[in-house]
Formats: C-alpha cells, sequence, structure tokens
C-alpha cells in the first residue's frame, strides 16, 4: 500500500466517521427535551460532523488529487469559530426569552448571576438619582 492509498483511506474514513456523527447529533435532537439541551446537541455534534467531513475531504483531495483546496481549510476554520458561537447565542436569547427549562433539570445556575447582575445595576441607578 502506498503513501497515497492510505492518504485517501484515512480521508474516507474521516468523511465516513464524520457521516457517523451527523446521524447522532440527529438523535440528540429527536431524543433530547428541551431547546437548550438541543442545541447543545446540534451545535456540539454537528460542528464535529462537519469538520470531520472537511477535513476528509481535504486530506482526500491532497493524496488523490495532490491538490490543496484553500476552500475546504477556510470552511474548516469558519465552522469551528461561527458554529459554537452561534449556538451559544442561540441559548442565549432562548433563555433571555424565558424559554423554560425541562422538567428533569436539577438547577438553574445562570438565574442567580443574572439577577445578582439586574439587582447592583437598579442599586447604582438609585443611588444616582
Amino acid at each position: 500500500m502506498s503513501g497515497n492509498e492510505i492518504g485517501e483511506f484515512i480521508g474516507a474514513l474521516l468523511i465516513l466517521t464524520g457521516g457517523i456523527a451527523s446521524v447522532i447529533s440527529v438523535f440528540g435532537l429527536i431524543r433530547l427535551p428541551d431547546v437548550y439541551t438541543r442545541s447543545h446537541a446540534a451545535t456540539k455534534s454537528s460542528t464535529l460532523a462537519v469538520l470531520l467531513t472537511l477535513s476528509g475531504t481535504f486530506l482526500y483531495f491532497w493524496f488523490h488529487e495532490q491538490f490543496i483546496s484553500v476552500r475546504v481549510l477556510l470552511g474548516i476554520v469558519f465552522v469551528f469559530l461561527t458554529a459554537p458561537v452561534a449556538g451559544h447565542l442561540i441559548i442565549r436569547a432562548a433563555y433571555r426569552s424565558k424559554v423554560k427549562l425541562a422538567d428533569i433539570s436539577v438547577a438553574d445556575e445562570l438565574y442567580e448571576v443574572l439577577h445578582k447582575e439586574k439587582d447592583e445595576k437598579e442599586k447604582k441607578e438609585g443611588a444616582g438619582k
């Protein structure tokens, strides 16, 4: 087996692994109880799936065609940077819109932090009058 065949095999294996991770993220979207856990499943595992697929694509073209695709590399970088940030902002917007947690949730640790900031802000505004 030559080095090119091994590289193509690794690329194909990464693409297959990315497909499997994508299917796992779909199960998370279907099975999890609320918007927070669903968004977590969608963001984390789909980001991993896309990164694995794009990495496999990059390696396959590199070894098979001896072609280094800058577009694929940029895709990897942009997905790695933007997907977690977008997931965080969606969850933050849902929380601030007062979307309820699932019944099985144990604690809401952000509640105390946000209300402490709100109380401090009101005290400062009240002291300034």
